[in-house]
């Protein structure tokens, strides 16, 4: 029995991202064509490949099989594929790039755009997500993540600044009101701004300085998770609620033009910068190989 590719890729897409709108939405098609072509796959098949309710659509035990079987397969097939692009006098396809919020407004910016002057034929498609994942699960060509420590089929490029310092500042008039920090521990007295992992965890603020390191976990009245509204955060701490702690490339606007002061500088830690990574047990695919070959020779900023 013969099968149409699309309705199997269409298949995989809604059951990776457990839903049809989703689906439509990470694959810009619409959520009736995905529909459709399930219903006309479990109609050739015979067999029910999803449990749907008006709040999920997860896979039964038969659509867990099929796509146990069919990810790596049509794997192969876009591999197969990608070999024509070989021929073409450019590059040419779609690059989807799994990275946290962070890389997205620090690290892609400088390097989109030159990118893209030297590969228009490759679209680029950005997701944003904090925790790690499996980027090949995801639907994804590679992912960027700030440790080197991934598992063992996977390869870790460097991308971006190779060294990064996490800054710690307030408004100048909270700290005339409140005094400004002479030792880290000062700030368990303090108000701080947090920030909260999508996992739910809030990361403990790091000093270090002369080989003393400090681990503290400060509280205030704000609380904020990660993705844009992370810039509520820094709008809060520039009104005066307290003291923050972030990128130093995310808040430098904001200390360049005193709207923030620093607070402990000779303390704040630095850390290793960004690695971009992908899977080793695989054909890349052209328009990673050309993003891979750009950012080896690109200048890092």
């Amino acid at each position: 029995m013969q099968h149409d590719l699309g309705d199997l890729n269409a298949f995989v897409a809604v059951a990776r991202a457990r839903g049809f709108r989703e689906a439509a939405k990470a694959g810009n098609v619409s959520a009736s064509s995905l529909s459709e072509a399930v219903r006309r796959l479990e109609g050739q098949l015979g067999v029910r490949l999803f449990n749907r309710t008006t709040r999920s659509v997860v896979p039964t035990e038969a659509g867990e099989r099929l796509l146990a079987r069919l990810e790596p397969a049509l794997r192969e097939v876009d591999a197969a594929l990608d070999v024509v692009n070989g021929f073409r006098d450019r590059v040419a396809g779609t690059l989807r790039l799994n990275v946290p919020v962070s890389a997205a407004r620090l690290v892609l910016p400088s390097i989109l755009p030159a990118f893209h002057a030297g590969y228009p034929d490759i679209r680029v498609e950005v997701m944003g997500e904090d925790s790690f994942v499996d980027v090949l699960a995801a639907g994804c060509d590679a992912g960027i993540r700030y440790d080197d420590r991934l598992e063992q089929d996977m390869i870790a490029v460097p991308i971006g600044p190779r060294r990064q310092r996490f800054a710690t500042a307030a408004s100048p008039a909270y700290l005339d009101a409140h005094g400004r920090p002479e030792h880290p521990r000062d700030l368990m007295t303090h108000s701080c701004v947090r920030g909260r992992f999508a996992s739910g965890a809030m990361p403990l603020w790091e000093f270090e300085r002369d080989g003393e390191a400090i681990r503290l976990d400060p509280t205030g009245p704000l609380v904020v998770g990660p993705g844009g509204i992370m810039d509520l955060a820094i709008d809060a701490a520039i009104a005066g609620v307290g003291v923050f702690q972030l990128f130093e490339q995310w808040l430098r606007p904001h200390l360049d033009s005193g709207a923030l002061e620093p607070v402990l500088e000779s303390w704040w830690p630095s850390f290793s910068g960004p690695f971009l990574y992908y899977p080793g047990r695989r054909l890349v695919p052209a328009p990673l190989r050309a993003f891979l070959d750009f950012i080896r020779t690109a200048p890092i900023t």
